[in-house]
């Protein structure tokens, strides 16, 4: 049994307490010195022995004073790191272990240190529609995509519910994202005053995959320029050579173009998918993966990677991302040039049996 000690919480220091301290602690230390300048009949010799021990003083004096401004730097960092957390944790928040009868699973690589977020997003949700997912990927990464990312984000969690159609849910999407360009656009030309700006930010641009999972594991999607999922499927056996692993691209055709640059077309066909039966999972992912190169610049074999972590055992959400991400930075040597994300979901509903002449998730090995 794991027992937590309870300590009574001290209380907090003001910031008036804190600015105190930090103006007392330089004034003590410049006191010292003064003072042993001025009092100190030492000081006032001009022997080698009388030098050695002036330079001694001083020398301490001043790493004090270094040593107190690097704990108030510090301090202060920890604050804002602290801070941006919970900003980030609110924008791209934790998901639950289980959505609607899916076990899920998210991991999040941003390649700026020190960023819990970057340009990528995604979400999950459970609807009256059937289980909704969003996996998108802003050009650029780091803190400078985090309003694209919010604007995104915040329009599919209402739509999400409100919209029973998949398309619908992309259509407002659209619309957040074309006005988040407007926005930028004029906070950027503040000479266009409040009028249209002449030309919006054309080079801002943004992926989106939408999947809808509904309760007989039917699948639907919509891609915006992002790269299609990946079928998850393990075969574990006691006998020697049964244990094996499919890692298999999701076939979905032609993406449609990203949100941004250009409108999207007047019908948006949503791709049938097949079923995702008990026990499979899917992986979405941004294509910070597969575009991450090492030092001899090849590409990250990011389906090798999906079938070597479901091959000894079932599809494991956190186990998968675990695996991927471990080989992911071996491959690199560090962070990678661009965020990648990964979501992993398996169907833990009951099972219920392919009808016949019914598509499975339709993949796209040969």
């Amino acid at each position: 049994m794991i027992r937590i000690r309870h300590r009574t919480p001290s209380r907090p220091r003001t910031p008036r307490l804190c600015r105190a301290l930090d103006l007392a602690l330089p004034t003590a230390w410049g006191a010292v010195a003064i003072t042993f300048k001025l009092a100190c009949p030492l000081a006032q010799q001009s022997g080698l022995g009388a030098r050695i021990v002036s330079s001694a003083v001083f020398f301490a004096v001043g790493t004090g004073l270094i040593l107190h401004v690097r704990r108030g730097f510090l301090r202060e960092l920890h604050q804002l790191r602290r801070i941006a957390g919970a900003a980030q944790n609110v924008l791209l928040r934790p998901l639950p272990p289980r959505i609607d009868g899916l076990a899920v699973a998210a991991g999040q690589l941003s390649a700026d240190r020190g960023a819990t977020v970057g340009g990528d997003l995604y979400e999950v949700v459970a609807t009256d529609h059937g289980v909704r997912i969003v996996m998108g990927d802003v050009r650029g990464h780091g803190l400078a995509a985090l309003a694209t990312v919010a604007a995104v984000l915040g329009s599919f969690r209402e739509a999400a519910h409100d919209e029973a159609e998949l398309a619908c849910v992309l259509r407002r999407l659209e619309r957040a994202m074309a006005r988040h360009l407007r926005e930028r656009a004029r906070d950027e030309h503040p000479a266009a005053g409040g009028a249209e700006p002449v030309s919006p930010v054309a080079e801002e641009f943004v992926t989106v995959l939408l999947l809808e999972i509904r309760g007989d594991g039917e699948v639907i999607a919509l891609n915006c320029g992002h790269p299609w999922p990946y079928l998850l499927r393990s075969r574990v056996g006691s006998a020697p050579g049964a244990a094996r692993g499919y890692a298999e691209p999701v076939a979905g055709g032609d993406p449609l173009p990203p949100l941004g640059p250009f409108p999207l077309p007047a019908e948006l066909p949503v791709v049938a998918c097949g079923r995702l039966l008990p026990g499979e999972g899917l992986l979405l992912h941004t294509d910070g993966l597969e575009d991450a190169r090492d030092a001899r610049g090849r590409f990250f074999p990011l389906q090798a990677a999906l079938a070597e972590a479901v091959r000894v055992q079932p599809v494991v959400p956190q186990a998968v991302i675990r695996t991927v991400y471990d080989r992911l930075l071996r491959h690199t040597g560090g962070l990678p040039a661009d965020d990648a994300a990964l979501l992993v979901l398996r169907n833990d509903r009951r099972r219920v049996p392919v009808q016949h002449g019914e598509p499975r998730v339709h993949s796209g090995a040969k």
